[in-house]
């Protein structure tokens, strides 16, 4: 998978990616990291309470889809999501952090908030272990993660939004997967075609001299 600065209406879809999990596991850091290239340390990012989001359009096998990535900003440290968060996303991303325990044990509570309001039952969920430049202080250990995202049948990654490792891994399995299940998102694409075909119609009705 590469990036593009394409148009959105040149893409084959648009896919809505959410971040959720405890405060602290560094959402905003993956998110920045992946989309602009750089590290936000946690006194950099915004204190902002609210729900955040960044756009990137990248190419996957020469076809463009535009990700519109969902950040929740601090708001799940009051439990104000509600199901329009939640609402039209194809792909979820649960971030712990491998030195806090209580995040990772907080996942299970993440994953019934999911089952609660998300939309679709097949949205591909991901559960990515953060903070891996930690190691020192590491409480929670890959197996006990890859243990998890088998019993939720999930997937699984571990990455370091601080070095990057990890971090376009995450994404592109996520990404990918979304592709590869269409009923999650061919219907949207096929209204955008609809929507289209119906701009350039009326725009050629328009120009007619008769």
């Amino acid at each position: 998978m590469s990036d593009s600065h394409t148009s959105s209406s040149e893409t084959v879809a648009t896919l809505k990616l959410l971040l959720i999990g405890s405060s602290g596991t560094g959402k905003s850091s993956l998110l920045t990291r992946f989309v602009d290239g750089v590290f936000l340390a946690p006194d950099e990012v915004s204190a902002t309470i609210g729900v955040d989001f960044k756009v990137k359009v990248i190419d996957v096998e020469g076809k463009k889809y535009k990700l519109t990535i969902w950040d929740t900003a601090g708001q799940e440290r009051f439990r104000t999501l509600t199901s329009s968060y939640y609402r039209g996303a194809q792909g979820v991303i649960l971030v712990y952090d491998v030195s806090n325990r209580d995040s990772f044990n907080d996942l299970q509570t993440w994953f019934n908030e999911l089952d609660t309001y998300c939309s679709s039952k097949e949205v591909v969920r991901m559960i990515v272990g953060n903070k891996v430049d930690k190691e020192s202080s590491r409480e929670v250990s890959k197996q006990e993660g890859q243990d998890l995202a088998r019993k939720l049948q999930t997937l699984f990654v571990e990455c370091s939004a601080k070095t990057k490792l990890g971090v376009q891994q995450a994404f592109d399995e996520l990404v990918q997967q979304i592709i590869d299940t269409p009923s999650l998102w061919q219907k949207q694409a096929s209204s955008n075609v609809r929507l289209q075909s119906n701009v350039e119609a009326s725009q050629e009705y328009s120009g007619c001299s008769c």
